[in-house]
């Protein structure tokens, strides 16, 4: 369990001032001028040995994706995008730091900034957050009139930040459809290479990073990157926001350190499954777009990016998603793939014409109106869906099916048998489908 002295958001329940006053009063904006004369490449390389991970659902090295933005300037000014459009269903982390703790971001994105030669950063806020876009404004214009960022201010870094609204579409919190979005265009992802730090915002050298990612920075380069390394399992360190939902008796939002085990997670700060452990029946560890773990699986299992991948699934944004017995998996599993098949652009052929197939089979599989050959069609269309788009919304739509007939074929099957026994014989193929 984290201990208190190493919780990094000190206000993520909102219970002090979120302001400059109360956030200078936990630490925050404390020695941010010295950090940034240790120079880019110290805060660069103490990013990498801290082992910080990126908290937006890829877990790609944060220390190791600031380095990739070019040493030396060719002319082109250099852009921090923070991804704020937290999008991912059962994911509410970004939301609290914005709310109630919102300079843990605007002095990471300064410090941030610094390291990779950038004056200018955008914060690109969901489009349904609208207090905490509120706060946000209000921390970035506190920093403002402190002197803390803009020109000529007291930490001797000029740098400015922009809180852009969204209009609420998943599609942008994919960082280059979230780039296209920020110029204006319409938020279709981008084909890559080249990558955003090459060509990213306005065609110059960008890099788009989580919230939390951004958050933080710096409590980590306050205390040392041995400290935050310390935390945690090997190559999975430090502290990480969990957002526990669905059948538990008191969903929350906690920080706690990588590598908890789930059921420590739920039964200290959750109150326990709803009627029980023994009522568990699945659960998603990791956002809707990472695939379904049975019961079996979570006596004990560890809360980490390695963990979960090598059982098939993921931590993604740590979006703890819990069903008891009473659930209907491939009812829920059905609404996963509508939300997909609503939120997809429509870019790529894969995705626009499968996530639509899949819910509707989906949809009929529910009911029992199926036939068993066609779950090993459902799973064959999965595998063509996946890794065959631009971005990575083909595989999120992807993953809860392969998840739900890795660990649940035998419920649709059940469902099918039922519904032929009720209705006298298998329904025939439907040729639409």
């Amino acid at each position: 369990m984290l201990a208190d002295k190493d919780r990094i958001f000190t206000n993520l329940y909102g219970l002090h001032d979120w302001g400059l006053k109360g956030a200078m009063a936990r630490g925050g904006w404390d020695g941010t001028k010295a950090i940034l004369e240790k120079g880019r490449d110290w805060i660069v390389k103490e990013m990498k040995d801290s082992g910080l991970r990126g908290r937006g659902g890829a877990g790609f090295p944060t220390g190791l994706k600031w380095s990739f933005m070019p040493k030396q300037s060719d002319g082109r000014p250099h852009y921090l995008v923070v991804n704020a459009d937290e999008s991912e269903p059962g994911t509410c982390k970004d939301r609290e730091i914005m709310r109630h703790d919102p300079h843990t971001l605007v002095e990471g994105c300064l410090i941030a900034g610094f390291a990779m030669g950038a004056n200018a950063a955008y914060i690109y806020v969901r489009g349904e957050f609208i207090r905490e876009r509120e706060h946000l404004q209000a921390a970035v214009d506190q920093a403002y009139e402190a002197g803390l960022i803009g020109k000529s201010n007291k930490n001797g870094w000029d740098f400015d930040i922009y809180v852009h609204h969204g209009a609420g579409a998943y599609i942008c919190g994919e960082e280059t459809a979230l780039l296209e979005s920020l110029e204006g265009k319409k938020g279709l992802p981008r084909m890559k290479p080249p990558f955003p730090a090459n060509v990213g915002l306005y065609g110059c050298p960008t890099t788009v990073n989580n919230v939390e990612s951004i958050a933080v920075a710096p409590t980590i380069l306050r205390r040392g990157a041995a400290w935050f390394a310390a935390i945690g399992k090997p190559n999975n360190v430090g502290t990480k926001l969990f957002c526990i939902s669905g059948h538990v008796n008191k969903p929350c939002t906690v920080e706690e350190e990588m590598g908890i085990p789930l059921r420590e997670l739920i039964d200290r700060h959750c109150g326990g499954v709803r009627g029980g452990w023994d009522n568990l029946y699945a659960v998603i560890p990791g956002g809707s777009s990472v695939p379904v773990l049975p019961s079996s699986q979570c006596d004990d299992l560890s809360m980490d990016f390695d963990t979960l991948k090598n059982l098939k699934s993921g931590l993604g944004t740590a979006a703890v998603i819990v069903m008891d017995k009473s659930t209907d998996i491939v009812r829920a599993i059905a609404r996963l793939a509508y939300f997909y098949k609503h939120e997809s652009c429509g870019q790529c052929t894969p995705c626009r014409e499968g996530t639509g197939w899949m819910w509707r089979v989906l949809e009929r599989m529910a009911d029992g109106r199926a036939e068993k050959r066609e779950i090993d069609t459902l799973l064959k269309v999965t595998y063509q869906i996946e890794g065959h788009t631009i971005c990575a919304l083909g595989d999120a739509a992807a993953w809860p099916v392969q998840g739900l007939i890795r660990h649940f074929r035998h419920v649709i099957e059940e469902r099918i048998d039922q519904y032929s026994r009720t209705h006298g014989g298998a329904p025939a193929l439907q040729a639409a489908e």
